[in-house]
């Protein structure tokens, strides 16, 4: 007989890009499972206290189409941030952003992160990105698509983009490459056999 769980099972919440058409609504009452600092605030007049997190707060109002991508990416986390997940899937969340927007969205990130304590389960395909906002990096093979390399990155929080320049930075991010290059070549000679 299986053994039933003792506590309650973990919740997770996918970031979307797909944005409602409106942002302002909120709830008076917080959630059971809300974080102590935000149910000690107690409820606020105004936007719901995710776009506040986001930097969104004067945004509250607007609709979909009057967002950048930038701002509907974040909105995205807000969402998802709402159901107080215990793991949240980002699924290649700033590919199509431009380098400023990525940059301010991953420090953001990382204080949501902070606030938040919630795990975080980030698929990227930038090496940078990986690097930067982990602690762990899962470097996956080609076709068929399996973990090759778990990479530990031992960088110092909270994190900054002035890190990028240190050694540690240099020589994690270095690793991954290649790793990713000894694997795609592999993957490019075993296409071609």
């Amino acid at each position: 007989m299986a053994s039933r769980l003792k506590t309650p099972a973990p919740t997770g919440a996918c970031c979307s890009s797909n944005v409602p058409y409106w942002l302002g609504r909120r709830s008076t009452k917080p959630s059971p499972s809300a974080p102590k600092w935000l149910v000690k605030a107690g409820p606020k007049p105004g936007p719901p206290p995710f776009l506040e997190l986001v930097g969104l707060k004067k945004f509250g109002s607007r609709y979909p189409a009057e967002l950048s991508g930038g701002m509907q990416q974040r909105v995205g986390i807000a969402r998802a941030l709402a159901n107080y997940p215990s793991v949240l899937l980002m699924d290649d969340r700033f590919g199509a952003l431009d380098a400023q927007t990525r940059l301010m969205l991953r420090e953001s990130l990382l204080e949501i992160w902070r606030k938040f304590g919630t795990t975080v389960v980030f698929v990227t395909h930038d090496v940078d990105e990986a690097v930067f906002l982990a602690d762990r990096v899962l470097i996956m093979s080609a076709a068929p698509g399996c973990i090759i390399e778990d990479v530990s990155i031992k960088l110092l929080r909270p994190r900054s983009t002035d890190m990028t320049t240190t050694p540690e930075y240099l020589k994690a991010r270095q690793f991954c490459l290649d790793t990713i290059k000894s694997e795609s070549r592999k993957a490019f000679e075993d296409q071609n056999a």
